[in-house]
């Protein structure tokens, strides 16, 4: 499911999104689907008209496109491993490789995020300021194993990290 809150204002068309929400992740691999789980908590907060939020799940492709707007900044919500508990919250600047390293290509259904901004990059575009919401998963699926659903210890951030989300964008609107 895909989430586009660009709001009309009057009689001026569509207000110009200065700032993407990007939900993450794949559903059907347990805790990955953090980022999708978040997109659909702030699906349902009132989020300023500045704001584009998106479901991306897995549209890496699609995902690379929206980063090539003009943005001041792209939020990314994910399942991320660092080494933390599970259930960890982070808040980090994704580390950029040089664009002209060779990379796998960026797929039409999965979602690498380094392989999403070298292809924005390779385009000549300069990516946005980023920033990464990420939790650290308990469970993963695999490729053969479908795992619906987020672990409890997951599941129990959600509403953190959208309130963080919420405290970015506010920020940096202020």
């Amino acid at each position: 499911m895909s989430y586009s809150l660009e709001r009309h204002q009057g009689k001026g068309g569509m207000a110009k999104s200065r700032i993407l929400i990007a939900g993450i992740g794949n559903i059907f691999r347990g805790d990955d689907g953090f980022g999708v789980a978040v997109a659909h908590r702030l699906a349902q907060c009132g989020l300023p008209v500045e704001v584009r939020l998106v479901d991306f799940g897995i549209r890496g492709f699609d995902l690379a496109y929206a980063l090539m707007d003009d943005l001041e900044l792209a939020i990314l919500v994910d399942a991320v491993t660092l080494g933390g508990p599970p259930g960890t919250l982070y808040v980090v600047e994704p580390a950029l490789d040089d664009p002209a390293k060779p990379s796998e290509p960026c797929e039409t259904h999965g979602m690498n995020p380094g392989s999403v901004f070298r292809m924005v990059q390779a385009t000549g575009r300069k990516l946005p300021p980023l920033r990464l919401v990420g939790c650290e998963p308990a469970t993963l699926g695999s490729d053969e194993d479908i795992a619906l659903g987020l672990s409890e210890v997951v599941q129990a951030r959600v509403d953190e990290a959208a309130r963080i989300v919420e405290k970015l964008v506010a920020d940096a609107l202020a």
